[in-house]
């Protein structure tokens, strides 16, 4: 039998079409004399590839009918053991590795054994379950994709909306806008042309007596002049009649106006629209910026930073401000400030001008002693019986107070007060410390800045009010403090202070 299948190859061999030739990257056949065809399978059994002429007779002959066929493959040999030239058909589990039978009775001698084929079905149902929680893996990412491009695509269909609307409603605030601006223009040349048309009525008449009196005085002066005693007496006494003067005293322009108050109605107005636009991007934001993850770094929290203005309006009176108002100094003696209902009267402290909202960042040098740096509600008091308006005494403010002398660093260190509770805090001394504010996140940080950020001490709450940054002084020596867009600064100046404010 084997003779005729050898015979019956070469057959087909000297008959094969050459047409279908192996590439460099094809399995040949190993049967094909010269060159070589491609091979369509390889037999595990016989450890040779076939093409498609040569492999007929294991379609044919029956004992090769048994053979096990495969992917043409150029690693048969692979199978064959090294050791003892024989199929590896066996898979020895305790070293995880294929091995012939002989070597079963060798260096495998007494470890765990199975038929490489038993092996197989065993990892091919592993296998199995693998790619089936890789299936279930790849359809949750699929459904998840598919939610995201979803979701990517309302996003953009809302914020067209958005976009649409938005334009629409800016464009009627402008017209709105500019309709007021012409309003105010119209009233304020009304009120010109009407101040005036009364200046010039008055002006008229004025100037018709000021030419009566002229008239009546060269009368005077030419009777002055007369030496006829008796003629005298009867034209003076006609002249000097009293019904013929007029009354200067009777004539009135009114107050005039400069229209000053029209500037400061438009400029409040201002600075009110400025407040509201600027709260509500921030409040546009805040479910974004709630979701993201807390600032690590000096440079992370500086992408929040926010311009932090003194309001003079809430200087208590022996507060100094800079000309920018970001600066406030303690002085020696009253500034003489106008009474306002927003000002501090019991401690010396100021508020920012701007309200916090959303996620803001500043930061504070200060040189001196007893200082206090805090966040607190508009609505905080301004005065009143013992300690009610002062930072940290309040359910309206929270405040760190320093408690060192910032030149020497010596005293206590750190306090935290909220609604007169207060902390004892540790941590580095320094002249330099952050503020963090996540208002919608109910997050207040309180940072040493220095090579590092260091945190003091963090508040987890709910504010439920715009926040508002404040400075308080608290001992009597005096002292100083700027800020700029993202600083305030305090030193004490306390010869400057003698020399300047006495």
């Amino acid at each position: 039998m084997l003779a005729a299948l050898v015979e019956q190859l070469k057959q087909t061999g000297l008959q094969a079409d050459p047409a279908d030739p192996a590439g460099p990257e094809d399995v040949a056949c190993d049967m094909c004399p010269g060159r070589k065809r491609k091979a369509i399978r390889s037999c595990l059994n016989c450890l040779a590839s076939y093409c498609e002429n040569h492999l007929q007779p294991h379609y044919s002959a029956a004992p090769l009918q048994k053979h096990k066929l495969v992917e043409p493959s150029k690693k048969l040999l692979e199978n064959i053991c090294s050791r003892h030239d024989e199929v590896m058909k066996v898979f020895c589990r305790t070293d995880q590795q294929c091995i012939c039978i002989l070597c079963t009775m060798d260096e495998h001698k007494g470890h765990e054994t199975t038929p490489a084929a038993a092996e197989r079905a065993e990892r091919q149902k592993e296998l199995e379950e693998n790619r089936q929680q890789i299936r279930k893996k790849i359809q949750d990412q699929e459904k998840e994709l598919k939610r995201l491009q979803q979701e990517v695509r309302d996003a953009c269909v809302s914020a067209d909306e958005a976009v649409k609307n938005t334009e629409k409603i800016f464009t009627e605030l402008i017209s709105l806008l500019q309709k007021r601006r012409s309003d105010a223009k119209q009233r304020i040349r009304s009120q010109q042309e009407a101040q005036v048309l009364r200046v010039k009525e008055v002006q008229e008449k004025l100037e018709q007596e000021l030419n009566d009196l002229k008239k009546r005085d060269a009368e005077l002066e030419q009777l002055s002049h007369t030496e006829d005693h008796n003629q005298f007496l009867q034209s003076y006494a006609l002249l000097s009649a009293p019904s013929d003067i007029a009354d200067s005293c009777g004539i009135d322009a009114g107050p005039l106006r400069h229209f000053e108050d029209m500037t400061a109605a438009v400029s409040e107005l201002r600075d009110k629209l400025q407040d509201i636009l600027r709260d509500m991007g921030t409040n546009t934001l805040q479910m974004v910026s709630s979701s993201q993850p807390e600032p690590k770094s000096r440079a992370e929290f500086l992408k929040y930073a926010c311009e932090i203005t003194l309001d003079p309006n809430t200087a208590f009176r022996t507060l100094e401000l800079s000309k920018k108002n970001r600066a406030a100094m303690v002085g020696y003696v009253d500034e003489s400030y106008t009474p306002n209902p927003e000002r501090f009267s019991s401690y010396r402290q100021v508020l920012s001008r701007q309200s916090l909202t959303g996620r803001c960042y500043f930061e504070f040098k200060w040189v001196g002693i007893g200082i206090f740096v805090a966040v607190a509600y508009k609505s905080i008091k301004r005065g009143g019986r013992e300690d009610e308006s002062l930072f940290g005494f309040n359910d309206q403010s929270w405040a760190l107070r320093c408690d060192f002398e910032c030149l020497s660093l010596k005293e206590t260190g750190y306090t935290f007060c909220h609604n007169k509770a207060e902390t004892s805090v540790s941590g580095p001394q320094s002249c330099k410390l952050g503020v963090y504010l996540d208002h919608s996140a109910g997050v207040l940080a309180f940072y040493d800045v220095s090579e590092t950020m260091t945190l003091l001490h963090r508040v987890q709450t709910t504010f439920t009010q715009p926040l508002y940054a404040g400075l308080g002084f608290y001992f009597g020596d005096g002292g100083d403090a700027e800020a700029d867009s993202i600083t305030t600064r305090t030193t004490r100046r306390k010869a400057k202070m003698n020399k300047t404010m006495r």
